[in-house]
């Protein structure tokens, strides 16, 4: 709030006036003929009353912070910027929300076409992505101790070019527990042979089998399983469906794996 203090009555003396009550009281010819005569410290105050309201006006019309709020915490503390919004929380590996005890938070990314390589993250840790340069065409996998949720191995394998053979060596020796995430980039399907999709589906896959050219797939399946992973999404390569022109959509999927026992591993 502002307050404007009395002027003591010799501030009118330029003016030519007197304080009511006292004798003689009348204006001087000059009163208001002279706007130069009014003292300098009137002259400030008004212009800063002035800019003060145009100001508060301004950002009432414009729906924009208080004027008046704004005003007193410039008073108050003129070096501290204005507040700014709150940021939505992420939590582990970018998640909207944390995961439970005994869990692995995790968010697989697919490759986009042949441009954008796939990531891996697991508990805020990127396994792999084109950022630690370890991603390449086919099928990128990271094997992860499903106790501790510790790296074992990342590599990717050409499945349009390479030779499915590196593939086998790397997912024929698992140990129980170990937990396969797959993401693809490309092709991700034209080496596979027969004992590839059935390794696959072993660990959980109910795609692997039908997997083909060109198709989106991201898979998180295990060595050990019982029942089909519920951590699998697929996009077929289809021309009246394909997002970019030869591929379909990349896809995204994250959650929440319960740790395995030290006994399972």
């Amino acid at each position: 709030m502002f307050k404007v203090l009395p002027f003591p009555r010799r501030a009118w003396a330029p003016f030519g006036l007197r304080a009511h009550g006292e004798r003689g009281f009348r204006p001087s010819p000059s009163t208001f003929s002279c706007p130069e005569a009014t003292p300098g410290p009137l002259r400030v105050i008004v212009i800063i009353l002035t800019a003060g309201l145009t100001w508060i006006l301004v950002s009432i019309l414009l729906g924009t912070q208080s004027g008046f709020s704004r005003l007193q915490q410039l008073l108050n503390n003129p070096e501290s910027p204005p507040s700014a919004e709150p940021r939505p929380k992420k939590y582990k590996c970018g998640l909207p929300q944390a995961c439970p005890d005994q869990t692995l938070a995790f968010k697989i990314t697919s490759g986009a076409a042949n441009v954008i390589g796939p990531k891996i993250c697991l508990e805020d840790k990127m396994l792999m992505s084109s950022v630690k340069n370890n991603v390449g065409r086919g099928l990128n996998i990271a094997l992860v101790n499903g106790v501790n949720g510790e790296l074992i191995d990342a590599k990717f394998f050409d499945m349009w070019a390479g030779d499915v053979s590196e593939l086998l060596k790397f997912i024929r020796p698992l140990h129980e527990g170990t937990l396969v995430f797959v993401a693809s980039y490309d092709d991700p399907a034209t080496k596979m042979n027969e004992e590839t999709r059935r390794i696959f589906t072993e660990l959980g896959s109910s795609i692997a089998k039908d997997l083909a050219f060109r198709d989106s797939w991201v898979f998180v399946g295990a060595k050990g399983v019982q029942d089909k992973s519920p951590f699998e999404q697929h996009v077929k390569n289809s021309k009246s469906s394909n997002k970019y022109e030869g591929w379909p959509e990349a896809l995204e999927m994250e959650g929440c794996i319960p740790q395995r026992t030290a006994e399972v591993q």
